[in-house]
């Protein structure tokens, strides 16, 4: 966290107010629309909530792994580091800054509002953990194609991230989607496990459209690929890449 900002605490009441601005924005948009977009018999801001804070943990997983550098980092030349270590903290630094961040926006309008009821905790938080898993594993694939391509990666980085602006299925259920419409959506892991979440948080919602079991295959795939793109890359970086540039 302190990588982010010297005061730990300051760290995460900007991570606050980053997810704080973007329900604010979500439930403008959403007022302007209806309310009747959602679909959902429930309380209307724990549906924006329930997507904005899967959609912040996946985006800014991503983003922290991808600006990991594979071979050149100072850090690696401390022998006790390795890559894996450096991976790793990031990850569940990462997921730490977030839960905290959730658990303070949770209790705070528990007490301010009204009481906060999911049906399902368990389950709404293991799609947590899935989309923290998934972003890690996209960043993951950035992070080995980075030395080789950095401008590229940086660009197609920006791109995944921005086309989860509306590919995420924030503002909707998947269910409320024709088949045309589904197929534009069903590619992006994120939009399965919001949409998962959303079933395990309202009683009165069953994703049929949907599968966590997809979101986990596809994470497992590009960790996969990731992991083996890293390790190739560390056999051939060179200081020289970057002097390069």
């Amino acid at each position: 966290m302190r990588s982010q900002h010297h005061n730990a605490v300051l760290a995460i009441i900007i991570n606050i107010i980053q997810v704080l601005a973007l329900v604010a924005v979500f439930y403008l948009i959403m007022s302007f629309m209806g309310p009747r977009i959602a679909k959902i018999r429930g309380e209307f801001i724990l549906f924006l909530l329930s997507g904005v804070f899967l959609f912040i943990t996946h985006i800014k997983s991503i983003s922290s792994i991808a600006a990991l550098n594979t071979g050149n980092n100072p850090m690696m030349l401390h022998s006790p580091m390795n890559m894996m270590v450096m991976l790793l903290a990031t990850a569940f630094g990462m997921l730490y800054t977030q839960l905290m961040t959730i658990i303070v926006i949770l209790f705070l309008y528990s007490v301010a509002v009204s009481p906060i009821e999911l049906q399902d905790p368990g389950g709404a938080f293991a799609m947590l953990i899935m989309a923290w898993f998934t972003g890690c594993a996209a960043g993951v694939v950035f992070m080995a194609l980075r030395p080789w391509f950095p401008t590229t990666v940086s660009i197609l980085s920006n791109v995944y991230r921005r086309m989860n602006m509306i590919f995420s299925g924030k503002m909707f259920v998947a269910n409320a989607l024709g088949g045309a419409t589904l197929a534009m959506f069903a590619w992006n892991p994120l939009f399965h496990i919001i949409d998962q979440c959303r079933g395990f948080v309202f009683r009165n919602y069953f994703p049929r459209n949907t599968s966590w079991e997809y979101a986990l295959w596809v994470g497992l795939a590009l960790l996969l690929i990731g992991l083996l793109g890293i390790f190739f890359t560390r056999q051939h970086v060179s200081q020289s890449w970057d002097a390069r540039r």
